[in-house]
């Protein structure tokens, strides 16, 4: 290896660490995947954690038993999840005929327009409740595996909700625990390691929901504003789209204008698709730089590279991890930075010449 310039040394042992790297995290993104059951549970109730915490602590400050504290939490999460998930599938439902109606409505138009394009369209929109039933078919004779998915999605759900109450009443002993089971003499290293890493999280959680809230309150007064039916079922889709960066408010505010289009019309549907993007500008350019970058300092590069490598490896729920698990790395890569980074000498030439100037 002497014999080898120091630049190639130098490539060479980094080339060595990034295979290393690599190679841990491709089998602990393999164990994960084949864990999942268990994996996904803990994360859902770290983010959930993160997110509920601040709450807790003030029941907790109110002198209310910890149990109890965590207890009603949950509850409370399971009352306004539930809702929102009740609120959301009841207005899609509902609106279902009316979108396809309409649909077929705008190829009409279309075709008196553009002839034989249009007709073309027309024939898609008739033949989609047809499609839709064959689809139907199609997915009935995977029923047994779909009961399965079903089943398992509940369980890991309740898992993790049990997982959130017991992280929320033990959260006084979590530091003590994280000591104890560190190697010798990094007991200090891995804690503080530990709270940086569980800030970003809790950084991102917090400043995710406050835009999630703006964006849904936005968009369901500018909805209630162009009457458009399912308004409150709508802006509760964005709000829990929100917590996917960027593809999830653009799904759910797809949906939004779909649902105008059924109701209302072309125009209206032209009117919420403004409203829908004007809420994604002030997201982008306002939002996101005044409340993230003092909570999570991620290029949004870095973020949509995250979502798509996060939606290959676990779907949706990839996605949904993707962001705060990489928050996370990076609050740890900070930490290690601050920790192992030499300061300057304070008695090197010119130091004092500089603190003096």
């Amino acid at each position: 290896m002497r014999l080898l310039p120091e630049a190639v040394r130098r490539l060479a042992a980094w080339c060595a660490v990034v295979l290393l790297v690599s190679g841990v995290g491709y089998v602990g993104i393999r164990l994960c995947a084949e864990l999942r059951t268990a994996v996904v549970p803990v994360l859902l109730a770290l983010l959930g954690s993160a997110l509920l915490g601040p709450f807790h602590r003030r029941m907790v400050k109110a002198r209310v038993n910890r149990s109890v504290a965590a207890a009603v939490t949950c509850v409370a999460v399971v009352a306004v999840v539930g809702g929102a998930v009740y609120i959301v599938v009841a207005a899609l439902i509902e609106s279902g005929d009316e979108i396809v109606a309409s649909l077929k409505a705008a190829a009409r138009g279309l075709t008196q327009h553009f002839g034989a394009a249009g007709t073309s369209l027309d024939d898609v929109a008739s033949n989609a409740r047809e499609l839709l039933r064959k689809f139907g078919g199609t997915a009935a004779s995977g029923v047994i595996s779909g009961v399965s998915v079903v089943g398992e999605s509940i369980a890991m759900a309740v898992l993790a909700l049990l997982l959130v109450f017991f992280f929320l009443r033990d959260s006084d002993r979590a530091v003590d625990g994280l000591r104890a089971v560190a190697p010798r003499g990094t007991a200090d290293t891995v804690e503080a390691m530990a709270r940086r890493a569980f800030r970003a999280v809790e950084g991102f959680m917090r400043g995710t929901t406050l835009i999630a809230f703006i964006d849904a309150a936005c968009i369901t007064v500018g909805l209630l504003v162009l009457r458009v039916p399912g308004a409150a079922g709508l802006g509760a889709l964005v709000f829990v789209g929100a917590y996917i960066p960027y593809l999830g408010a653009f799904l759910s505010g797809g949906v939004a204008v779909l649902v105008a289009l059924a109701d209302r019309g072309f125009v209206i549907a032209l009117w919420a698709l403004g409203v829908v993007l004007a809420v994604q500008v002030l997201e982008g350019h306002v939002l996101q730089p005044m409340i993230q970058s003092r909570t999570v300092q991620m290029h949004p590069a870095v973020v949509m590279l995250t979502i798509t490598a996060g939606a290959s490896v676990a779907g949706i729920l990839g996605m949904l991890l993707a962001v705060p698990l990489t928050a996370a790395a990076f609050g740890v890569m900070y930490e290690l930075r601050e920790r192992y980074t030499a300061p300057p000498e304070t008695g090197a030439p010119g130091t004092a010449s500089a603190g003096g100037s």
